[in-house]
């Protein structure tokens, strides 16, 4: 399969038999289980795969239950000390799923054992921390990658063709919101690791607002300027002082002109995984809604009849759509489990053919500057200024 204006997709990327890639998963709970959905689809789904992934060692502190999911996943071997997966010279790729506290130690040490590294989001609890995450696989020379998944949602990488194409023209507006509401004092969540200052680094900041933040400069370009508020509804939960947002708004400038709003919630009702977008163009404009994942509405300034001029929903399920000729006839939408699917095939030829991850994969580079925003936004809520960001 050729490589398109949409990037790289599947396709034979190597000279005969596609080589075996060794899996190193720390975590097997969210991210693990859908991370691990990804590794045993791509050799039949995105055929001819670029690689084989070969489930070689699972790794969790719990060894019971490390050893029950490996069994459920297919991985050969159970660790209960990443130190001891790194070292294994049949791990190849090291996946961390875990928490965010243990993004950084082992990710650099699998960098510096020649692991290629595919970290969860955000890259790090701080911009710091991220750095030298960066600089460690800079100087290993290891391909590295951030799961920022929704860039593999093929609606968002229409809508970066369109805008990279000059269709929409000059770009004005960057909205988004991510909201959820499963941390409402209603559905009884208390002291969680993502509410732990310590372990999470920040709130709906690091595990939404890094998503649209992603989103927002892989769409329109790096952001300049932030200036932002966040707010803490509970302060206290399992006796324990929380010290992490539970929601924050941010206004942003961009290096190219346009500016835009940034808000993450997870207090708001009725919202499971809103993540909605909005861009606006001189000659158009595209929204986008997560819970519709199969649906971009798109507008064109000026188009005739004015009479029927309005917004047009596009179902993308089309063969000539990304990624779908892989996947189901048009209309038979796919989930958010594919967007992993995608992303990984995509490290996995980055792995076997020595290309770039970016522009179309989140780098490293990309999660430090994702990190850099949060740090800008959580700096203008406590100085109640203007914040112009520095990478």
């Amino acid at each position: 399969m050729a490589e398109s204006s949409f990037g790289s997709m599947a396709g034979p990327k190597a000279e005969g038999a596609a080589p075996e890639l060794g899996i190193g998963m720390l975590g097997y709970a969210f991210m693990g289980k859908a991370h691990t959905n990804a590794f045993k689809k791509i050799p039949y789904m995105m055929y001819p795969p670029p690689a084989i992934p070969k489930l070689v060692a699972l790794c969790g502190r719990n060894e019971e239950a490390t050893r029950a999911a490996a069994e459920r996943y297919g991985y050969e071997k159970v660790y209960t000390d990443w130190r001891d997966m790194i070292a294994d010279p049949a791990v190849q790729i090291f996946d961390n799923g875990g928490p965010n506290n243990i993004h950084a130690e082992p990710t650099i040490a699998a960098a510096r054992a020649g692991k290629h590294v595919l970290c969860e989001k955000p890259l790090a609890r701080t911009a710091a921390e991220a750095k030298t995450m960066l600089d460690a696989v800079n100087a290993a020379g290891v391909k590295h990658m951030v799961a920022f998944n929704y860039r593999f949602v093929p609606a968002i990488r229409l809508a970066y063709n369109l805008i990279n194409s000059g269709k929409l023209g000059r770009i004005y507006h960057f909205r988004a919101v991510y909201l959820q509401e499963w941390i409402m004092p209603h559905y009884g969540a208390g002291m969680i690791w993502r509410t732990d200052k310590d372990v999470a680094g920040s709130g709906a900041l690091g595990d939404l607002g890094a998503h649209i933040i992603d989103l927002a400069r892989f769409l329109c370009g790096e952001i300049k300027s932030v200036g932002a508020l966040t707010r803490t509804f509970i302060p206290e939960r399992s006796g324990q002082k929380v010290e992490v947002d539970d929601a924050f708004v941010s206004v942003a400038e961009f290096e190219n002109g346009a500016i835009g709003t940034l808000e993450a919630s997870r207090f708001a009702g009725g919202n499971k995984n809103g993540e909605r977008l909005e861009i606006n163009g001189e000659k158009g404009s595209i929204r986008f809604n997560m819970e519709r994942m199969n649906e971009l509405e798109v507008f064109w300034v000026g188009d005739e009849p004015k009479e029927t001029q309005g917004w047009r929903t596009v179902l993308v399920s089309e063969s000539y759509h990304p990624w779908w000729e892989n996947w189901w006839p048009q209309g038979h939408i796919i989930g958010w489990e594919h967007t992993f699917v995608h992303e990984i095939t995509h490290f996995l030829d980055c792995i076997v053919n020595d290309k770039d991850v970016a522009p179309f994969g989140a780098s490293f580079e990309d999660g430090y500057r994702a990190a850099v925003v949060c740090d800008g936004i959580l700096e203008s809520a406590a100085t109640r200024r203007v914040v112009d960001l520095k990478y």
